[in-house]
């Protein structure tokens, strides 16, 4: 049985840490899609067809019937950021006890927080953070379904989808310091949300959507805890990488929290109920016997 579970080790290593294709992986700028080009060309076609498939959807008053295609499109992206957390957890690990990312004196998981000035965008770290910069493309599909389903779409929703490229553009280009933190919590909230898009897709909507909201709060607050421990590492040592893009998504982050925390106020504010809830059937309940 100990043998059993080494082997399943082993291979779960090899699989998301040490294939020669992991190890040997290099991020590419000046490739198709490592480029500023191909970056900001998705995003500009995005915003395009946004406005160009709502006046299309216009003309048309029912919703288009699309079958399996939610389910699908929610399973491949809850298993996917599971997949994603997972390898790059295990990346984490891994490379945390490496003598290559030791750095001074200074203890060997710091570099979570601050990658060393001298750090390069290869290895297993950045090619995980490469799959989630190639899954964000993958998640432009979501604005499409809500499209094509004739649902109200969200300036949050749009800005999100749209400004997170380059989030995940800049990880790479300016190998941006806190981007485990930053992946492992998108990725684990992304499982939560995801799931909770696949249930609904298939008619049974568990009875914790308020918590997609609260958790999404919480990854954005404790992102800028971690901010201020990079800040605090950078300015006390000899500095971090990727502090550009560091301030860039700060910024981004500050944004999102803030339009959460509207988002969260009106949807979830005093005095408002969910229609699914017992408290929403009791309203609706005495609503309708007033009618009477």
């Amino acid at each position: 049985m100990e043998l059993r579970m080494a082997e399943l080790r082993a291979a779960f290593d090899y699989w998301t840490v040490k294939h020669p294709a992991i190890q040997t992986f290099k991020f590419e700028d000046h490739s198709i899609i490592g480029s500023w080009n191909f970056a900001v060309s998705a995003v500009v076609l995005y915003l395009l067809g946004v406005f160009l498939l709502k006046f299309l959807l216009s003309y048309r008053e029912k919703p288009l019937r699309l079958g399996f295609i939610p389910v699908v499109h929610n399973l491949v992206l809850a298993v996917g950021s599971l997949l994603m957390f997972v390898g790059c957890l295990n990346t984490a690990v891994s490379e945390a006890r490496s003598s290559s990312w030791l750095w001074g004196k200074r203890h060997g998981a710091e570099w979570v927080l601050c990658f060393p000035k001298d750090t390069r965008a290869a290895g297993p770290v950045f090619l995980w953070s490469y799959v989630y910069y190639l899954s964000k493309f993958y998640e432009l599909l979501d604005t499409v379904i809500l499209l094509l389903k004739k649902r109200q779409l969200s300036f949050l929703h749009v800005f999100h989808h749209a400004t997170v490229v380059f989030m995940c553009f800049f990880w790479l280009l300016d190998t941006q310091s806190l981007q485990i933190i930053a992946l492992l919590t998108n990725t684990a909230v992304h499982v939560i949300m995801y799931t909770y898009y696949f249930l609904c897709s298939v008619n049974c909507p568990p009875p914790w959507k308020k918590v997609v909201t609260n958790v999404q709060i919480v990854q954005f607050v404790f992102s800028f805890i971690c901010g201020v421990a990079t800040l605090w590492l950078h300015f006390s040592g000899p500095g971090c990488a990727g502090m550009y893009a560091f301030c860039f998504n700060l910024v981004f982050n500050a944004s999102l929290l803030f339009l959460f925390l509207n988002f969260h106020s009106k949807q979830y504010g005093s005095g408002k109920v969910s229609k699914g809830s017992t408290a929403g059937r009791t309203r609706r309940s005495l609503q309708a016997r007033k009618q009477k």
